[in-house]
C-alpha cells in the first residue's frame, strides 16, 4: 500500500505537461509550472509566490468568510474582496435609517469604521504533504471505515500542527484519496467594513448581467483586519490595532493589455473534473433541472414581498442573492454542458481509459461499477434535492426539525433532567432563527414547495402525512388550493412562531404540547421518511463513490504519467495562471477583453431594479473627468476586463496579479458560456473578468 502512493507521489512529482491556462494548483508545487509561467510572461520567482520564512505573496490572500477570496493591500490591514462577498456583512450592519447596503459605506478614519460580527479571515501559515503518515494510517481500508480512519488521523495531525489551539488547521484529500495536505490557519475574527459601493454600482446588471459579458459591475467592497498589541488574532476590543500582514500586493495602475500575462491566487470550493459521464448525465437531467425549477419559484415568492417594503428587501437581500446566483448558474451550466458536447466526451474519454484497463484486474471494473451505482441511486436523486432545497425551503420548518432530538429523546423516556437541557439547546436554536421569519414569505414558501414535492416525487416516496393527514383534511381535488390550506392551516395554529408561548411550553411539564404542535408534526413526518428510506441511499452512493473516485484517479494518475495533472478544487489556496483575452463564442460574435463606464450609461435605465445609477453617479459619468484614472489609449475608464484563467466559486475576490506581481484587478464572476467550467474547463471559452475603477468611485465619494 505505501509503495502504491511513494509511486503515485513520484508521478505526481514528475508530470511535466499541461495546458498553460487550465488548472488550480497548489502554491507549494507551482515549481513545477514555472517554465510554462514564465513563457506567458511572469517576471517572479516561485520563492516570491509562496515562502515560509519570509513575507510572500501567500500571505497576502485570505480565505474571506469561508466561502469568499480577499487581499491585504496595505501594510496596515486593509483588505479588498468583492461586494458580494461582503454583501451579507454589509447588509447585517445596515438599517432601514442607515441603509450602507442601498446607499453604500466610506469610513473616513479608523474611527469610523464598522465591525461585522461573524465575518473571520483567514491567513494560510503554511501547507504540509503528509500522505505518507496518513496512507501509513489508514492502510487499505474502504468505505466507512476508511472514513472513520481518515478522520481520526486527520484530527491526530492537527492537533499536533495547532501548536495548542493557536492556528487552525484541517487535513484535505487530493487526487479523491490518492494524496493528503496538512494546512496551517491564522484566524482572525476582529474585522471592519471600510468601504462599499451604492448596491446599484456594487450589484449593477442584476440577475440580467450575471455571468455575462460584457460587465460593467462595480463588485468590490473593503474591510480592515484587526489584531492585538502583538499583531496575533483577538476578539474585537477598541484597543485592537490594524493588522500588519507579512506581504500586501502594490497596485498596478498601468492598466491591462490583450495578452497580458495575469495570475490569481485564491480559494476555489468545489470542481468535479473527474466525474464521469454517468455523473454527468445525472446533472443534465436530474439534479440540475430540479435545483433550477424549486429556486425559480422561491425567488418568486421572495421577490413579491421584497419588492413591497424596503424593511423586507433589506431582511432577505442576502439569502436572495444567493439563491438567484447559483440558479443562474445552474441553468448556464447544463445550457453549456450540453452546447460543448461534454457527455460525448467524456464517454469518449472513458472507451480510451478501458481499452487502457481492460488488461489490468485491479482497474478493470470501475467503469462498470459506476454505472451501476448511478443505476441505482437514479431513481432516489430528485428526492435529494427536493428535500433539501424544496421542503426546507421556508424557515418554520427548519425550526421545526430541530425538534428532532427531543422527539427521540421523549420516546426513550430520558430523564426530566436531559430533557430539560435538550429543551436549553432548542432555545437557543429557536432564538437564533426567528429573526429569520417572515410570516408572509415562509408561508407561501411551505404551500408552494409541498406542492412541487407532492406533483415531482414519486408517491410512493412520499411522507405519510401527505395521505394520512394533509389530503384527509383539507381536499384532494385542487391540489394548489389544498396546500394553500394546509399551509394557513400550520402557520395559523402552531406556537412555535410566538416565541412566548414557545418558552413556556418548551420544558420537561409541558413539551407534549410542542411534540402535537402542526409544524412538529409535518417536520417529524418528512425527517423520518427521508432518513429511514433515503439517506441510507444517499449515504450508500456517496460512500461508493469516495471509492471508486479514489481507485479512478489513481489509475489516472498512472494512465497519465507524464503529464501534469492538477487536483480537483477542495476550499484550499490555488494559483491559476493565463492572459488577458478577448474572445470569440460564436460565429460573427466578438467580444474585446475589456469595458469601459461609458457601457454604464448606455445600459442605465433610470428606476430600474437592476440598471439603475444614483443623479450623482450619472453626473459623474456623464462629465468623464476621469483624471489618472483614465486609459487614454483604450478612450475611457475601463472598467471589467477578462482573462483566460481557471477559476470557481470561492474565488470571488481574488487578486488578478501581473507579471511583476501586482494587483491589476479582482476576480469577481465566469462568462456563461464558460459554465461548464466546475465539470469540464474549455480553453477557448474559459474566461473571467475584473474590475479595475473602484478606487476610482472611492476616491470621488
Amino acid at each position: 500500500m505505501i509503495k502504491k502512493f511513494l509511486l503515485l507521489l513520484l508521478i505526481i512529482s514528475m508530470q511535466l505537461n499541461s495546458k498553460a491556462d487550465e488548472g488550480m494548483w497548489l502554491p507549494l508545487l507551482i515549481s513545477q509550472n514555472y517554465d510554462a509561467m514564465q513563457r506567458l510572461g511572469f517576471k517572479l520567482t516561485p520563492e516570491q509566490i509562496y515562502n515560509i520564512n519570509k513575507g510572500s505573496m501567500k500571505d497576502a490572500i485570505v480565505h474571506f468568510g469561508g466561502g469568499c477570496t480577499g487581499e491585504m493591500i496595505s501594510s496596515n490591514g486593509l483588505l479588498l474582496t468583492n461586494h458580494h462577498c461582503g454583501y451579507g456583512s454589509i447588509a447585517k450592519v445596515s438599517s432601514v435609517e442607515n441603509n450602507y447596503l442601498m446607499n453604500g459605506f466610506m469610513a473616513n478614519s479608523l474611527q469610523d469604521e464598522i465591525p461585522a460580527p461573524g465575518l473571520s479571515v483567514k491567513f494560510l501559515v503554511r501547507m504540509e504533504d503528509v500522505t505518507n503518515q496518513v496512507v501509513k494510517y489508514i492502510g487499505n481500508e474502504k468505505g466507512k471505515e476508511y472514513e472513520t480512519k481518515l478522520s481520526e488521523i486527520s484530527k491526530e495531525i492537527s492537533k499536533a500542527a495547532s501548536e495548542n489551539g493557536a492556528y487552525e488547521c484541517d487535513v484535505k484529500s487530493f487526487y479523491a484519496g490518492n494524496a493528503y495536505y496538512l494546512f496551517v490557519y491564522e484566524t482572525f475574527t476582529d474585522v471592519r467594513l471600510v468601504s462599499a459601493p451604492p448596491e446599484n454600482l456594487g450589484k449593477f446588471g442584476g440577475d440580467t448581467d450575471n455571468w455575462m459579458w460584457p460587465r460593467h459591475t462595480c463588485d468590490y467592497s473593503m474591510f480592515r483586519v484587526y489584531s492585538n498589541n502583538d499583531n496575533k488574532p483577538a476578539a474585537y476590543s477598541k484597543n485592537n490595532r490594524p493588522y500588519v500582514p507579512k506581504y500586501h500586493l502594490p497596485i498596478s495602475m498601468k492598466g491591462v493589455r490583450d495578452n497580458d500575462y495575469a495570475m490569481i491566487m485564491g480559494y476555489p470550493g468545489r470542481t468535479t473534473r473527474y466525474l464521469t459521464s454517468y455523473g454527468v448525465d445525472l446533472a443534465i437531467n436530474f439534479t440540475n433541472p430540479s435545483i433550477v425549477k424549486i429556486r425559480d419559484k422561491r425567488l418568486s415568492i421572495m421577490r413579491e414581498a421584497m419588492q413591497k417594503d424596503p424593511a423586507i428587501d433589506l431582511k432577505y437581500a442576502t439569502t436572495y442573492a444567493q439563491i438567484a446566483n447559483y440558479w443562474k448558474y445552474f441553468i448556464g451550466q447544463t445550457e453549456q454542458l450540453k452546447n460543448l458536447n461534454i457527455l460525448s466526451q467524456k464517454q469518449n474519454e472513458e472507451r480510451k481509459f478501458q481499452n487502457w484497463v481492460n488488461d489490468q484486474k485491479k482497474y478493470k471494473n470501475i467503469l462498470s461499477d459506476y454505472q451501476k451505482a448511478y443505476s441505482e441511486f437514479q431513481p432516489y436523486a430528485k428526492h435529494q434535492v427536493y428535500y433539501r432545497e424544496a421542503l426546507f425551503a421556508n424557515n418554520l420548518t427548519k425550526i421545526a426539525a430541530s425538534f428532532e432530538t427531543i422527539v427521540n429523546a421523549y420516546d426513550a423516556n430520558v430523564s426530566d433532567d436531559s430533557l430539560s437541557k435538550l429543551c436549553t439547546r432548542l432555545k437557543a436554536i429557536h432564538a437564533m432563527m426567528m429573526p429569520n421569519v417572515n410570516l408572509e414569505i415562509d408561508q407561501n414558501l411551505f404551500a408552494a414547495m409541498n406542492l412541487m414535492f407532492y406533483q415531482d416525487i414519486p408517491k410512493g416516496q412520499h411522507p405519510d402525512i401527505f395521505s394520512n393527514e394533509i389530503f384527509k383534511k383539507f381536499g384532494d381535488q385542487n391540489w394548489q388550493k389544498t396546500f394553500d390550506d394546509y399551509a394557513a392551516y400550520v402557520f395559523s395554529n402552531t406556537l412555535l412562531l410566538d416565541s412566548l408561548q414557545f418558552s413556556n411550553h418548551c420544558n420537561p411539564d409541558k413539551i407534549e404540547t410542542l411534540l402535537d404542535d402542526p409544524a412538529v408534526q409535518y417536520a417529524m413526518s418528512i425527517v423520518k421518511n427521508y432518513k429511514k428510506y433515503y439517506e441510507p441511499k444517499v449515504n450508500e452512493f456517496n460512500t461508493e463513490m469516495n471509492d471508486l473516485n479514489r481507485l479512478y484517479q489513481e489509475a489516472l494518475l498512472e494512465k497519465n504519467n507524464g503529464t501534469l495533472m492538477y487536483p480537483d478544487a477542495n476550499s484550499t489556496m490555488r494559483l491559476s495562471y493565463g492572459k488577458v483575452s478577448s474572445y470569440s463564442p460564436k460565429d460573427a460574435v466578438f467580444y474585446n477583453y475589456y469595458t469601459l463606464a461609458d457601457g454604464l450609461l448606455q445600459k442605465y435605465k433610470a428606476g430600474d431594479s437592476e440598471f439603475d445609477l444614483q443623479p450623482a453617479i450619472v453626473d459623474l459619468l456623464k462629465n468623464k473627468d476621469y483624471g489618472t484614472y483614465e486609459d487614454k489609449k483604450l478612450g475611457g475608464l475601463v472598467t471589467c476586463f477578462i482573462t483566460n484563467n481557471d477559476i470557481t466559486g470561492g474565488n470571488s475576490g481574488s487578486p488578478v496579479i501581473n507579471g511583476d506581481g501586482e494587483l491589476i484587478g479582482c476576480a469577481f464572476d465566469g462568462n456563461w458560456e464558460a459554465m461548464s467550467g466546475d465539470i469540464a474547463f474549455d480553453q477557448q471559452l474559459q474566461t473571467h473578468y475584473q474590475r479595475r475603477y473602484s478606487i476610482y468611485f472611492m476616491d470621488s465619494r
